[in-house]
């Protein structure tokens, strides 16, 4: 963004990175195009649409015998809420280290306790 190196931009990678592996889109998806960015798109869905936004692969549930089988988004992510919970942790971690001010990013020591 123009300012000089630290590891804050380290930390801005990091968030990206976080907000691509739990959405499956990448930054450069065609969507992400004039104002949209991948970082506006989580943030304006949290928490209460989190399903729409969420990788459909992390919304599989595995079953007996090794197999994996769809389940629908609904059924499987609110039926646990748990999981819900820390799924919406993570991105949240992944918007606060992307943030656009440098300043307003965490310290990864405080990203690794909050993802533990």
């Amino acid at each position: 963004m123009g300012s000089e190196l630290s590891t804050k931009g380290d930390v801005y990678s990091y968030g990206i990175l976080l907000l691509e592996m739990f959405t499956g889109k990448r930054p450069t998806d065609e969507r992400f195009k004039e104002t949209l960015s991948l970082h506006n798109f989580v943030k304006s869905t949290l928490p209460e649409r989190i399903t729409e936004i969420i990788d459909p692969i992390l919304l599989q549930q595995r079953v007996t015998r090794g197999t994996t089988a769809n389940i629908t988004r609904k059924r499987n992510i609110l039926g646990n809420g748990r999981r819900l919970q820390c799924l919406i942790s993570i991105l949240k971690i992944g918007l606060i280290c992307s943030s656009e001010s440098p300043s307003e990013r965490m310290d990864m020591n405080d990203v690794v306790t909050k993802l533990c």
